[in-house]
């Protein structure tokens, strides 16, 4: 198949074409990823996370530029929400990294969610190998970024930034569990606030209580995405990190994980589907739920009836 020889040549056109192909489920997208594998798992995968509106894409916009000072290609995915009326990415393509639009060296794609979890598109995993098999040195993948829970960025990222802001809040949101757990790199970005010392120095201090996996202790970076101040030591960050995951052999282990996580999604998704496109349309649902209504039996007890309709329903396909 042409495409395939097209993306293994880095051509732009076929690997859109080709992710657009991923993501609407069209029969050659298995055909083009089987044609690809031998040639997937040496990018790099940065992930970058934090609440809306904090400069993520501004900041992404400023390593791409050293990036590419340093001759290293880079694809970009900026993950969106999925609009209610096309599917579609509700954002579309980042207007602030277009300027790199004309550099072959530089891919960028808007993905919407379409049902995926933890702020991570379903078809992101696939899109994945298709920029690796179209030799990007670099993967970065900006997620939805919509609160603690969005923690699945980590599951296919070997470098994980978590970007927060120095407004007033953040110092709460520092002693809360879940997407500060996930970060090999927090970034304090808006350090021209009065504040953004204080937030550093706090979250230093909250670092020193969390268990660090294999070593690695996360470093605190304040950058100013406007104008790419401490960008460049952002960047030095991200390379120190990526070669201690090759002299700990934990990239091999993330991109087991990633796979994992891939499958583990799909799995979700497609149960999710069952109970909302065939599950519910059963009477025995119908029945189960009156019963809950009722207060004739819990909604633990309602949930376990459910579970066994679903794997009758497996069984028999």
């Amino acid at each position: 198949m042409e495409i395939v020889k097209d993306i293994l040549n880095g051509d732009k056109k076929a690997i859109a074409k080709a992710i657009s192909t991923i993501e609407n489920f069209k029969p050659e997208a298995c055909y083009i990823l089987k044609a690809l594998r031998e040639y997937c798992g040496k990018s790099h995968i940065v992930g970058v996370t934090g609440p809306l509106g904090i400069g993520k894409s501004t900041l992404i916009d400023k390593l791409i530029s050293i990036y590419r000072k340093s001759k290293c290609s880079i694809a970009v995915i900026a993950i969106d929400p999925t609009s209610p009326f096309t599917g579609g990415a509700l954002l579309g393509d980042r207007v602030r990294m277009q300027r790199h639009s004309l550099d072959d060296g530089v891919f960028i794609r808007s993905m919407a969610t379409r049902g995926g979890y933890g702020g991570i598109a379903r078809a992101l995993g696939p899109a994945i190998r298709i920029l690796e098999a179209a030799g990007f040195n670099t993967i970065i993948i900006e997620s939805v970024g919509a609160g603690q829970l969005d923690v699945n960025i980590a599951n296919y990222s070997h470098t994980v930034l978590l970007v927060l802001g120095p407004m007033l809040g953040d110092e709460i949101q520092f002693m809360k569990s879940g997407i500060m757990e996930v970060a090999d790199i927090y970034v304090i970005n808006k350090s021209d606030n009065p504040n953004a010392e204080l937030v550093a120095m706090m979250l230093v201090e909250l670092l020193k209580y969390r268990k660090h996996e294999e070593g690695w202790i996360p470093p605190v970076v304040k950058t100013i995405g406007l104008t790419g101040i401490g960008v460049e030591e952002l960047y030095h960050q991200i390379q120190i990190h990526k070669d201690f995951l090759y002299k700990t052999d934990t990239f091999t282990k993330l991109n087991r994980k990633r796979f994992m996580s891939e499958l583990t999604d799909n799995v979700l998704y497609e149960l999710n589907m069952i109970i909302k496109e065939k599950l519910y349309k059963d009477l025995e649902i119908g029945k189960i739920v009156e019963s809950y209504m009722r207060s004739e039996i819990t909604s633990y007890n309602a949930t376990k009836q459910i579970i066994r309709l679903i794997s009758k329903m497996l069984h028999s396909s």
